[in-house]
């Protein structure tokens, strides 16, 4: 596990900056293109993966049957509900705006 030589005002600082650089993208195609610089693709996998069983577990599919249609390990799909329950609720709010825009279009 890398070791933080920064104090966590540091990391606070970066974490505001990384956000803000995010915030500013104007198109899916742009924060495809960032998240592919910034990014390993092991690491997008692993959003990707997270995000894919967001919605399913919002809706109430049990966990087998998520991993079932996913192959996302049942590990991963209970750290995302976890996350739900007592996250920040950036997950919930993103996939609202995503539902949204789907059915006004």
């Amino acid at each position: 596990m890398k070791r933080r030589v920064t104090p966590s005002s540091d990391n606070a600082a970066a974490i505001s900056g990384l956000t803000q650089a995010l915030s500013r993208l104007r198109s899916a195609a742009e924060v495809r293109a960032f998240l592919s610089d910034l990014c390993t693709p092991a690491e997008l996998e692993a959003m990707a993966d997270r995000w894919k069983v967001v919605p399913l577990l919002l809706d109430g599919v049990p966990y087998r049957e998520i991993h079932d249609q996913t192959l996302v390990s049942v590990t991963t799909i209970g750290r995302v509900a976890r996350t739900l329950d007592h996250g920040a609720g950036g997950y919930a709010a993103a996939l609202r705006r995503q539902r949204r825009q789907t059915t006004s279009h």
